[in-house]
């Protein structure tokens, strides 16, 4: 199975193909390379437009989760039925977003993607942070997911603070 990576925005120069790389990577550590992910890239504009739809929050965000399964425990897998069912669902990357807030704290834009879609794929996997323990649970799990890809690629990621995601 495998990941379906769209760019639909022209703001922010990406280089696909390393974004790419990282999802493979993440998709390795949480041992979900069974499952067809789509990652999809937007600017602001569309961000916010889905935002307001599905959240009802006219801003634009870091990233959007749209899970194929719903009701899934944090950590467990789903366990489909039928060969059309190994789908996790859909990241939306608000990649004008993460950009500002890279420049703002002198960040490197494609670890950021690269964190921010640790923390989609951790919202496709049941993770949620509505409360304080569900938040800490998420980040046990995002920590993780990191320490795991720098010690596969070399790469030193910090994941993301409480201050930084938007979709709280």
């Amino acid at each position: 199975m495998g990941v379906v990576l769209r760019n639909l925005q022209k703001v922010v120069p990406l280089r696909r193909a390393r974004l790419r790389r990282d999802v493979v990577t993440l998709r390795q550590i949480l041992g979900i390379q069974k499952f067809d992910l789509g990652i999809i890239c937007v600017d602001n504009q569309k961000m916010q437009q889905i935002n307001h739809i599905y959240r009802k929050k006219n801003t634009p965000t870091d990233v959007l989760s749209f899970p194929f399964y719903e009701d899934l425990r944090p950590g467990k897998l789903p366990c489909p039925l039928h060969r059309d069912e190994l789908n996790l669902g859909d990241i939306f990357l608000g990649v004008e977003f993460v950009m500002k807030q890279c420049q703002e704290e002198s960040l490197d834009l494609h670890g950021a993607l690269t964190v921010v879609t640790a923390h989609g794929i951790c919202h496709l996997l049941g993770y949620r942070h509505e409360t304080e323990e569900e938040w800490t649970e998420m980040q046990q799990r995002e920590n993780y997911i990191l320490s795991e890809y720098s010690r596969l690629t070399g790469r030193h990621l910090d994941p993301l603070m409480k201050r930084c995601s938007q979709d709280r």
